[in-house]
């Protein structure tokens, strides 16, 4: 896997972003805020397909891609994208560009950035934080992408 914003280093992000909390009305931040100049391009980390493009809620435009071991890979607060679904992306393909679409208007321009997968991992329940039970389909990306 490689950063999806390029020329991002892992001091582009805060560490302890995932999952915290509280984070407006998502309660809980599930994925990591990579900043980034508006314009920047945002690249596929991994290979895989792009499942779909979105424009509107939270995430403004976004992308998802399904990747290796059935993760989705979600690309979110973009000024645009250049993907379409069924697209087959391979590691480093132009997605978008970074921006602060969805509810990030306003805010510094970042990528959101989430791994989810739709099997559950049941050693990753969190009976001790808020939502916890969601952590099980999530993974954090900041693990993976160091």
């Amino acid at each position: 896997m490689i950063i999806p914003v390029k020329d991002a280093t892992t001091k582009s992000w805060a560490v302890d972003s995932f999952w915290a909390y509280p984070w407006g009305t998502s309660i809980t931040h599930k994925g990591i805020d990579i900043f980034a100049p508006r314009g920047t391009a945002v690249v596929a980390s991994t290979y895989g397909i792009v499942v779909y493009t979105y424009e509107g809620g939270k995430g403004g435009k976004s992308v998802m891609v399904l990747g290796p071991k059935w993760r989705f890979h979600y690309y979110a607060h973009l000024d645009s994208y250049d993907a379409s679904a069924f697209q087959p992306v391979k590691i480093g393909t132009v997605l978008g560009i970074v921006g602060d679409t969805g509810n990030a208007k306003g805010k510094p321009p970042h990528l959101h950035y989430a791994i989810t997968s739709p099997f559950p991992y049941p050693q990753r329940h969190d009976s001790e934080s808020v939502q916890g039970w969601k952590k099980m389909f999530y993974l954090n990306p900041d693990k993976w992408l160091r």
